[in-house]
């Protein structure tokens, strides 16, 4: 723990110095190179001004699925017009402790005043886990996670806080034991990985004041993704529904409620609907549907600094459920931010988090969790 502090702080400290030789930090003394929001209050402008539009940022996580994995963020960040919001476009990539490796460009961006909003990534992947007591099998299961990803969503404001578009994904997941007797384990549960394409719509209602740090507002977006039979997976459809609230109370804090949720149809089990909570690992508690509810209190510190704290609650239902004696997962957890962007509202985030059954994580990453 004292490690990853030290890990953290050292990322934090490397973005205040552009003198020491990193042409990425350096200062930007023209002003189009800088994206302040009209709305920005006067003493974060003052705190702004000198900011680079590069972010570098340290990556670091514990927990069941990657063991500890180290890695690292490097984003541009753009605002096209004054209405519209701040823009990231990025890479990242961690290796970690079981050989695993992961990387992922991703692009958020929104333009022509917000009327137009696109969010897309591509993931490439080789994960190595070690799960205990394996879908309540009762054993110790070693796998091997091969994944390449692509995703996708374009949506448009046709009126108000209204947006509406389309999304897709195009997904190719590998799982492999890594011994023959592992193999028949994962047949036996039916847990195997799939090839698929899906296309659906999207759906978005969002009076966020900051897409990055809200300190107030609504936002709730429903989507799905139809997808088509692939190698012996027939076809098979998943819906999603988020609805995140943030009230503002106090000299600059935040109550944040989320409830999420996945229901699939048809899909194989390696798709069905994981435990979306930090804590867990997705992908090792699965079940055809996932509800869950999560409150984040979130205290201003200083002008820099807040801190956070938060418990969750996940429920698994539908076919697969029955393999648990017990299908809620909560969550308990304490975080600490720093403020890399003031007008923008980017954060670098240290959390750690404790689920049941031995479950917890650690995590260095950019941005609140919701």
């Amino acid at each position: 723990m004292r490690l990853a502090v030290i890990i953290f702080l050292l990322g934090i400290t490397l973005l205040q110095f552009p003198a020491l030789g990193y042409p990425l930090l350096s200062q930007q003394t023209n002003s189009t190179n800088r994206s302040i929001d009209p709305q920005t209050s006067a003493e974060d402008k003052k705190i702004y001004a000198p900011d680079s539009p590069w972010l570098i940022l340290p990556l670091l996580s514990s927990n069941p699925k990657l063991a500890t994995a180290a890695g690292l963020m490097t984003a541009y960040l753009h605002k096209f017009d004054e209405k519209s919001r701040a823009s990231l476009f990025g890479i990242s990539g961690k290796y970690s402790s079981t050989d695993s490796l992961v990387a992922t460009i991703f692009a958020k961006a929104s333009w022509k005043e917000d009327h137009h909003r696109l969010v897309t990534s591509l993931l490439v992947g080789q994960i190595n886990n070690e799960y205990q007591n394996y879908l309540e099998s009762g054993q110790t299961v070693n796998t091997q996670d091969k994944i390449r990803a692509a995703v996708f969503r374009y949506l448009y404001r046709f009126g108000g806080h209204w947006y509406a578009g389309v999304q897709a994904s195009l997904t190719n997941y590998e799982l492999l034991g890594k011994s023959a007797a592992e193999d028949e384990l994962l047949d036996i549960v039916g847990l195997v990985g799939y090839e698929s394409k899906g296309i659906g719509l999207a759906f978005l209602y969002d009076t966020r004041d900051n897409d990055f740090k809200p300190m107030r507002g609504w936002y709730l977006n429903g989507n799905n993704l139809a997808y088509q039979a692939s190698q012996g997976n027939g076809a098979f459809s998943i819906y999603r529904l988020d609805i995140r609230n943030y009230i503002p109370h106090g000299q600059a804090n935040v109550l944040a409620l989320r409830q999420r949720n996945q229901w699939s149809y048809d899909a194989p089990k390696g798709a069905y609907s994981p435990v979306y909570l930090r804590g867990y690992t997705p992908g090792e508690f699965l079940a055809q549907y996932m509800s869950s509810i999560e409150i984040e209190e979130r205290l201003s510190l200083s002008e820099r600094w807040t801190s956070t704290g938060f418990v969750g609650m996940a429920k698994l239902y539908g076919d697969g459920a029955d393999r648990y004696d017990n299908t809620n997962f909560p969550a308990v957890g304490l975080g600490l931010q720093y403020i890399m962007k003031p007008a923008a509202g980017i954060v670098g985030n240290m959390e750690y988090a404790v689920g049941r059954d031995n479950n917890s994580g650690f995590y260095i990453k950019m941005g609140y969790s919701f």
